[in-house]
């Protein structure tokens, strides 16, 4: 009944909402399932089934309140809150299963339908002699009035019915609850523990009855034709979701005070013959029936036309051909809804429908928990309902959604899973919107990592000994002509480290500048979607290469412990930039970070199969930062098959010394250096150890030298330069000796 009072021109107030949701409520199930519900469970067990269902619908109605007073609902109803708070990608898979559990509820009602046919059927086999064994000829027919009906009126003719509908579904439960049958047994209060012998289980029986109190969503829509939406949708939906609770209750202890669990369990129609006059029961569960088919006849196209407004389905002729309307009716979504209602009612078993359907409600009300759960969470401050629930009202409804599915039945679980996924993966793959998982927890995430960061900075700091892994920070001015660089911080950051990229513009900062730094970055970020990396991204503007510097010394680090690594690159083959490196070496040494500079070649890693490390008795100290830099880089899948090999630099005298050292490192760090590639070189006063090194690791894909501080005030820039004949050379000072345990 939604969409019908959608159409209406006039500003409804709360009565539209409330009487929308309790016609629904007390619908089909009501009438045929619910004697069979307390015959196989008892009174006070289905008392517990009403109180678990609405342990899901209530916190659904709430969420539902909420969302719906902090937004206009346009078309589409339940689907418009849920893409429009998830996205299009998201929103379109829950989506469809919405849809589906729509037009399988037209086929539902319409089977019931056919059960309040039961009398008849009976008189016509006694006058006649005629019985009518397959109720799809009735069913079927009845379908098919149905579907001319709203494909030729439209939505105009539901709105006329609503008030007669609940008239004659009032009438109908007072003629049931003033009933006095004369079968019934004696009153006392063991009766309301009875129940059939080797009955259906709790969970068969929730699966089958959970229907039932699935309309407190059908005033959704009504969001934007209400006088006050902020009073009306919470009072309107919580009041009937409330009122239908209470009547289940004593429908359930007339039921048991009125008809043993033997009748309750084998005869749908056990309300009639308790009731006062029985024709009304029977003339309500029509009304009812046909109102829900009419419901869920309106509802269930304009939700698959909305998803084709939104062109999410792969293929544009069919988003095109759902989307049409003819005189504001979605006729070409109407046809296919008929499709699938005529299917479901071949099937004629409401058992099956109200399990199938009972799935995808699950599948909705969990998503609009879940929703109601993450805007709490996220604090985002462009959500700011006029009704508000509680967030762990929210989360025991989204997360009890999910553990009834599986109690009820797993099958049907795992297959709405699956469909869900699929569709999820489908339209991940053909439609342009790409916002997915990420998008959906990004204001959790933030609040997640905001108050990680906090923590981490409020804690004790580990030394570096303790505890060390590098969060590094990289400047570079060549991001897009130099890309090894930027590959170095994706292997750094990829399982063991932290990385912060810094793009680096020499200027003032201006209009102009400040534009070109947006265009960097957002090359930056693609060139990271595409290689899959997780280094944090960003740019800099700073009129001189010390006061970039200077600024980046001081930024904070992403992981909420402090940045402990300064990165820096040249071209080994045009070194221009070398000279500002060193000039500013002591500036960088006064933060007491350890500093890493890459000097990139031709080569660009080549394979990605062999890393050699040169350690020498000057600067050992460098040793283990070398090792741990190159067992980080190999957890990247890159450098998957690549190996590590030492060369070690010590005079002759120390050689066995050197080496045994180096051995009993590696055995204690458990890394992955074979024994057999360390190599002790001995030194000689004559020894040019850039030839040395030019020579024996020149097959080498990335080479790691160390250096100390020293050096760079004595030799400069020359320090860096000399090694044409390798590849890609890592040059590594560290802070403080790292420890490998």
């Amino acid at each position: 009944m939604t969409e019908l009072l959608q159409k209406a021109k006039a500003n409804f107030g709360t009565a539209p909402v409330f009487l929308t949701a309790i016609s629904t409520i007390l619908g089909a199930i009501m009438f045929l399932r619910f004697g069979y519900a307390v015959g196989n469970l008892g009174f006070y067990m289905t008392v517990g089934m009403i109180f678990i269902a609405h342990m899901v619908t209530i916190p659904t109605a709430l969420s539902l309140a909420e969302i719906a007073t902090n937004q206009k609902v346009e078309g589409g109803g339940e689907y418009y809150i849920i893409s429009r708070s998830f996205g299009l990608h998201i929103g379109a898979s829950i989506g469809i299963a919405l849809y589906l559990s729509q037009a399988i509820s037209v086929a539902f009602y319409i089977v019931a339908l056919g059960e309040a046919f039961d009398p008849l059927i009976e008189w016509i086999d006694w006058e006649y002699g005629y019985y009518i064994y397959n109720k799809r000829l009735i069913t079927l027919p009845a379908l098919g009035l149905l579907i001319a009906l709203m494909l030729t009126k439209g939505a105009d003719i539901g709105m006329k019915a609503l008030y007669f509908v609940v008239v004659i579904l009032g009438l109908a439960l007072l003629a049931f609850f003033f009933g006095s049958p004369d079968t019934a047994p004696d009153f006392n209060m063991s009766l309301l523990n009875n129940k059939v012998e080797g009955g259906d289980s709790f969970f068969k029986v929730f699966a089958i009855c959970f229907p039932a109190f699935t309309g407190m969503t059908a005033g959704v829509g009504l969001s934007g034709d209400l006088k006050d939406p902020k009073k009306s949708i919470p009072i309107g939906t919580l009041a009937a979701t409330l009122t239908g609770m209470v009547i289940y209750i004593f429908i359930a202890y007339k039921l048991a005070v009125s008809a043993s669990p033997e009748d309750l369990d084998s005869n749908q129609l056990v309300m009639a013959d308790i009731s006062l006059w029985g024709p009304l029961v029977l003339v309500g569960l029509a009304a009812a029936t046909i109102s829900s088919a009419l419901g869920s006849f309106m509802v269930a196209p304009r939700t698959l036309q909305a998803l084709g407004n939104d062109k999410v389905l792969p293929n544009m002729k069919a988003n095109t051909f759902l989307s049409k309307s003819k005189k504001n009716e979605p006729l070409n979504a109407g046809i296919v809804t008929s499709i699938i209602a005529v299917i479901f009612v071949w099937i004629g078993d409401v058992n099956v429908v109200a399990e199938i359907i009972s799935m995808f409600f699950m599948v909705t009300y969990g998503s609009i928990c879940l929703i109601s759960f993450l805007q709490h969470f996220s604090a985002d401050p462009a959500y700011r309902p006029s009704f508000k629930s509680r967030w762990y009202v929210s989360l025991a409804g989204a997360i009890l959604c999910g553990a009834l599915m599986v109690y009820m039945n797993p099958k049907y679980a795992l297959i709405a899973a699956g469909i869900m996924l699929l569709i999820y993966f489908v339209l991940g793959k053909y439609t342009k919107e790409k916002h997915g998982i990420a998008v959906m927890f990004q204001g959790v995430i933030f609040q997640i990592s905001r108050s990680l960061q906090v923590f981490l900075q409020k804690s004790s700091k580990e030394s570096a000994e303790e505890s060390w892994r590098p969060s590094v920070v990289c400047i570079s001015s060549n991001s897009f002509q130099r890309f090894s660089s930027f590959e170095m911080m994706k292997w750094i950051s990829h399982r063991y480290g932290f990385g912060t990229y810094i793009h680096f513009i020499n200027g003032y900062f201006s209009k102009e500048t400040t534009k070109e730094a947006d265009t960097a970055l957002k090359k930056l970020i693609k060139m990271a979607g595409i290689s899959r990396s997780n280094v944090y991204l960003d740019t800099l503007i700073s009129p001189s290469y010390t006061s970039a510097i200077a600024q980046i010394i001081q930024l904070p680090g992403i992981s909420g412990k402090d940045n402990n690594m300064l990165m820096f690159e040249f071209d080994k083959n045009n070194p221009d930039g070398l000279s500002d490196i060193a000039d500013n070496f002591g500036l960088i040494k006064s933060a007491e970070f350890d500093v890493c500079i890459l000097g990139s070649s031709k080569k660009s890693f080549g394979y990605k199969q062999k890393i050699h490390i040169w350690i020498t008795h000057q600067d050992f100290v460098n040793a283990n930062l070398m090792i741990l830099m190159s067992y980080i880089i190999m957890g990247h899948k890159d450098w998957k098959d690549a190996e590590i090999s030492i060369f070690a630099v010590f005079p002759d005298d120390e050689k066995t010394q050197g080496i045994n050292e180096i051995k009993a490192l590696i055995a204690s760090g458990r890394l992955p250096i074979s024994a057999n590639n360390i190599e002790v070189i001995g030194y000689q006063s004559d020894l040019n150890l850039k030839e040395v090194i030019n020579q024996r690791s020149n097959t080498a894909d990335l080479t790691a030298l160390g250096f100390n501080t020293e050096s760079v005030k004595g030799k400069h820039t020359e320090l860096f330069l000399g090694y044409d004949e390798i590849g890609d050379v890592l040059f590594v000072n560290t802070n403080i000796e790292k420890v490998i345990d």
